[in-house]
């Protein structure tokens, strides 16, 4: 529980810490932009009264530092329209090509839509006798651009930056959860192998000495199965080789221990092909996975009963099982989370059941396990589906 609240608070933390980082580099991005701005507007300013300047020129005037100062604005895209709105000038316009009347309607468009946007300043180039005047128009700078571009370049870097963060930190508590898994699984397979040893041959001398007696087969029968569960732990953590099994035999054998320790009321209904069918399997925990769907069954019922129906269906390509019962079902917000580990809707229990089932079925034999139908107050079936 501390580690998950652990992982929770770091996790709030790095958002946390990506909000204020985001914000603070578009409040600072946005005031260096806005200076920038103000600064290239009083330099178009400039340069549009050197333009007036050049325009109002005689044959006496200097035009040396008019000309220098045409010359220096290397960077703002400018053009300059008449009072009709035709193109006179341009300097930083880059041009898609084509003939020189082509180059002045895409030069005259730019001017138009930069004087929509209010980027302009108006100069007067007529005289004492005319009145006359000239739009020079305006775009930001590369430069600006870009710096406009940046807070949102750096907010996708640091939410990639938290992702992965998040990834790796959910990912350690897996690992670390794994190992704890798999320590405690084997342990618990090597604690039940004395007492299950001294069983076998406790069972042994009472067949010896009292052959007749019909419950030394039921308790045999029992130690057996301590000695398949303490085996299936032993598996959890390693890759268990899968051999060619028959779907059916498994199936008989779920079917066989259930019938035995549930109530007369749940009835077991098998719905097999006539032929075998053979799968690669690891048989014993692939055997735990059906009996687990088929518990779980039998506590939606509950202490009415009901009916569990398993299925067996042979296609060329794939091995298909399902496992349905008249349950309580389960809610359409809830399915999606019945295989995530800890959740469960009964009184009792660690809700790992299914979650592990998950695990043998996709990473053990690279299957598909899913909730195929679930209607509340009519029951559920699972489906499996094997590759051949």
């Amino acid at each position: 529980m501390q580690w998950t609240d652990r992982i929770r608070q770091v996790k709030i933390v790095l958002v946390i810490a990506a909000i204020l980082i985001a914000v603070a580099s578009l409040v600072v991005s946005h005031a260096l932009v806005h200076d920038l701005s103000i600064e290239e507007r009083n330099k178009m300013g400039v340069w549009a009264e050197a333009i007036r300047s050049f325009n109002a020129a005689d044959e006496n005037t200097d035009l040396g530092l008019v000309l220098k100062v045409l010359d220096e604005n290397n960077t703002i895209p400018v053009v300059v329209l008449n009072a009709d709105h035709q193109a006179q000038d341009f300097r930083n316009v880059t041009l898609n090509g084509g003939s020189y009347e082509d180059t002045l309607r895409q030069v005259a468009y730019l001017g138009g839509k930069w004087l929509k946007e209010g980027q302009f300043i108006k100069i007067d180039v007529g005289d004492e006798q005319h009145s006359d005047y000239q739009y020079v128009c305006y775009d930001d700078s590369v430069m600006i651009k870009r710096l406009s571009m940046w807070p949102y370049v750096q907010l996708g870097i640091v939410m990639i930056f938290v992702v992965i963060a998040i990834f790796a930190l959910l990912t350690s508590k897996r690992a670390e959860q794994n190992k704890v898994w798999v320590g405690l699984s084997k342990e618990t397979a090597h604690q039940l192998g004395t007492p299950i040893s001294s069983l076998m041959a406790w069972t042994e001398m009472l067949k010896e000495n009292y052959p007749e007696d019909d419950l030394l087969p039921e308790m045999d029968k029992d130690v057996k199965r301590l000695q398949l569960i303490a085996d299936r732990f032993s598996k959890i953590g390693s890759l268990p080789e899968p051999v060619p099994s028959s779907l059916n035999e498994v199936m008989e054998h779920v079917i066989d221990y259930m019938d035995r320790r549930t109530s007369n009321k749940v009835k077991m209904v098998k719905d097999f092909p006539d032929h075998d069918v053979v799968v690669s399997i690891n048989a014993s925990l692939f055997e735990w996975v059906i009996e687990n769907l088929s518990k779980n069954a039998v506590d939606a019922m509950g202490a009415d009963g009901g009916t569990i129906t398993l299925h067996v269906e042979d296609t060329e390509h794939q091995a298909v099982i399902e496992v349905a019962d008249t349950g309580k079902g389960i809610r359409k917000k809830d399915i999606r989370n019945v295989f995530r580990p800890g959740f469960t809707t009964k009184k009792r229990g660690w809700g790992l059941g299914l979650s592990l089932a998950k695990r043998i079925v996709e990473e053990y034999h690279h299957g598909k396990i899913f909730v195929k139908s679930s209607e509340v107050g009519k029951g559920t079936t699972f489906r499996i589906e094997l590759d051949k």
